[in-house]
């Protein structure tokens, strides 16, 4: 009996310190975290992959004997990066991310492709409304020299069917980017940047 009423006053004492906490453990909570402090959560690509794997491409494409052999900036235009993996993946964050870092470096120009629609939609209503002073003369636009383009691509392996309490899974991803002298229709440069991670996964939980 005194086994019971002990068990008792401890569930009351825990209930009450739940109460007078205000469930903290419990509440929902945010934090502004640091961008090159982000954790993995799980084995598959993520925020930190997409600016890791950018930063490596831009670093290798503007030490490259291509660029140091051209006497101005180039001009570069995007066409893509394909997505071959099992997940969606906005591939155009990539692209944005390298244009972003090349433009910033001064050694690489980007006409800007995918506006032209907008570029010669302006051009045509300048021609029509705005006066000679004032317009954009029509047939300047500079041509690319190079395009850029790419594939992410993805392998996954997991833990077979046996007895355990935990499952694995390891993805293996790789970020090919290449350069195109649109001119020749030769690559120029190309390269490949790669990563892996595993995750484990308790069988019970939620």
């Amino acid at each position: 009996m005194k086994i019971w009423m002990k068990s008792v006053l401890l569930c009351a004492m825990a209930g009450a310190m739940i109460m007078t906490t205000g469930c903290a453990a419990f509440r929902t909570s945010t934090q502004d975290v640091g961008i090159n402090d982000m954790d993995h959560f799980k084995a598959d690509y993520d925020a930190t992959d997409m600016r890791n794997i950018t930063q490596d491409v831009v670093n290798q494409l503007l030490s490259s004997a291509m660029l140091a052999n051209e006497p101005s900036p180039p001009i570069m235009m995007i066409s893509g990066v394909q997505n071959r993996t099992s997940e969606y993946v906005d591939t155009k964050n990539l692209t944005d991310r390298m244009r972003t870092l090349l433009i910033q470096s001064g050694q690489v120009r980007f006409v800007n492709a995918a506006r032209r629609d907008d570029l010669l939609k302006e051009q045509g209503y300048q021609a029509a409304n705005a006066t000679a002073a004032t317009s954009t003369a029509i047939g300047q636009q500079l041509g690319a020299k190079y395009m850029l383009s790419g594939s992410l691509t993805q392998m996954t392996q997991k833990t077979g069917k046996q007895v355990r309490v935990s499952k694995t899974k390891m993805n293996y991803y790789k970020l090919t980017v290449e350069v195109t002298n649109l001119e020749t229709g030769l690559i120029d440069w190309t390269t490949e940047v790669e990563f892996a991670r595993k995750e484990r996964q308790p069988l019970i939980g939620w």
